[in-house]
C-alpha cells in the first residue's frame, strides 16, 4: 500500500513519523520545506505537490490546520482521484465540510474517511494516540491496519462525518476543563495553598482529568507548552458551536469559552500557547501560577504498541 501524507505540523509530523518508523512507504508534502526535509531524513519520499501525492498513492492522509486548508488541498488533488483510492482526513474539521469533500471523492470512485485523533501530541509521537474513524464498515476494515500503526485505540464512529462531530465534542470538553483547571489553580494560589499539593489533591480526587494530569503540569512548570495554540482552540470550539447550532441545541458554556479565548487571542496573539489562557487570571491577580518539579513538556512513557479497534459497549434489552 502506497501512502501519501500531506501536512507535517505538530500532529501530522508525528503521525507520519509512526508510519515511517514502522516500515510503511510514505511520500510527504507540506508547504514548509523544512518539515518535508525532516520527514525525508526519517525515510519518507518527497513529493512535488498534493496532486502528485494523490496520483502516486493508494491512500492519502491529510492533517491540516483548518477546513479552508483541507478544501484547497482537495481541490488540487481531486482531478487525480480514481477508482480504489482512499482519502483519510485526520484534520480537526467541520463535519459538513468533510461530508461535502468526501462526496466528491466518492463520486470519482474513491473512498473517504474522517479520522481525527485525540490524546495529545506526546501520544501522537509514540503511536499511542486515540483515533476516531467515520466511514462505511468495508472502508474501515481496509484502513484499520494503517490506523493501528498511528494509534493505540481506534473507534469506528459510524458514517462519514461522525468522527469529526465527536472530535469537536471532545475538544470542547478539553477546553472547558482547561479553563476550569486554570481557575482552580489560581484560586488555590490566591487562597495560600502550596501549588504542588493542590495539583496532587486534584489528581487523586473526583476533580482529576486527562487535561489536569497533562496541561496543569506544563502550566505549573511555566512553559505552558502543550504544542497547541489559542487560534486552534478557537477554531475547535467554533466548530463545536456550529454542530450545536445545526442540531438546534442552545448552549450556555461554549459561547463563554469562545469569548474567553477570543479575549486571550486579543491580549496575547493567536499563536500563543493555549494553556497560557491562565495569563488572563495571572494578570488580573498579579499571582504567579508556577511551582517547581513539573515538566516543561509531556512525554508519553507508555511503550509503543500496535493498536486495536475499540468495541462499543451496548446494553441488551430486557
Amino acid at each position: 500500500m502506497r501512502v501519501g501524507f500531506i501536512g507535517l505540523g505538530n500532529v501530522g509530523g508525528k503521525l507520519s513519523g509512526s508510519l515511517i518508523r514502522n516500515g510503511v512507504a510514505v511520500s510527504v508534502f507540506d508547504l514548509n520545506s523544512a518539515l518535508v526535509d525532516k520527514a525525508v531524513e526519517k525515510g519518507a519520499t518527497k513529493a512535488a505537490d498534493a496532486a502528485a501525492i494523490m496520483r502516486d498513492s493508494d491512500v492519502v492522509i491529510t492533517c491540516l490546520p483548518s477546513p479552508a486548508a483541507s478544501d484547497a488541498v482537495m481541490t488540487e488533488m481531486l482531478p487525480e482521484v480514481t477508482q480504489g483510492k482512499t482519502w483519510l482526513e485526520m484534520s480537526t474539521t467541520d463535519e459538513a465540510e468533510i461530508r461535502r469533500l468526501g462526496a466528491l471523492v466518492i463520486e470519482k470512485g474513491g473512498a473517504a474517511v474522517d479520522c481525527p485523533v485525540s490524546g495529545g501530541c506526546h501520544r501522537a509521537d509514540t503511536g499511542n494516540i486515540s483515533i476516531f474513524a467515520g466511514c462505511d464498515r468495508d472502508t474501515f476494515d481496509r484502513v484499520l491496519p494503517l490506523l493501528t500503526i498511528m494509534g493505540r485505540r481506534v473507534l469506528h464512529t459510524g458514517a462519514l462525518g461522525s468522527a469529526s462531530i465527536l472530535k469537536v465534542i471532545t475538544n470542547y470538553l478539553a477546553t472547558a476543563n482547561l479553563v476550569s483547571c486554570a481557575e482552580a489553580l489560581t484560586v488555590a494560589k490566591g487562597a495560600g495553598m502550596d501549588l504542588a499539593t493542590a495539583y496532587e489533591a486534584i489528581r487523586i480526587s473526583s476533580g482529576t482529568s486527562f487535561v489536569h494530569e497533562t496541561e496543569s503540569q506544563v502550566i505549573l512548570n511555566g512553559s505552558r507548552d502543550i504544542s497547541f495554540t489559542m487560534d486552534l482552540v478557537a477554531k475547535d470550539i467554533g466548530l463545536f458551536q456550529s454542530v450545536a447550532d445545526r442540531a438546534g441545541v442552545p448552549l450556555d458554556l461554549n459561547p463563554l469559552l469562545i469569548s474567553i479565548f477570543q479575549d486571550g487571542i486579543d491580549r496575547y496573539g493567536p499563536r500563543e500557547l493555549s494553556p497560557n489562557i491562565i495569563r488572563r487570571l495571572e494578570d488580573a491577580t498579579a499571582l504567579d501560577i508556577r511551582a517547581p518539579g513539573f515538566p516543561a513538556e509531556m512525554v508519553d512513557d507508555e511503550p509503543e504498541e500496535r493498536g486495536a479497534e475499540v468495541t462499543v459497549r451496548r446494553g441488551t434489552a430486557n
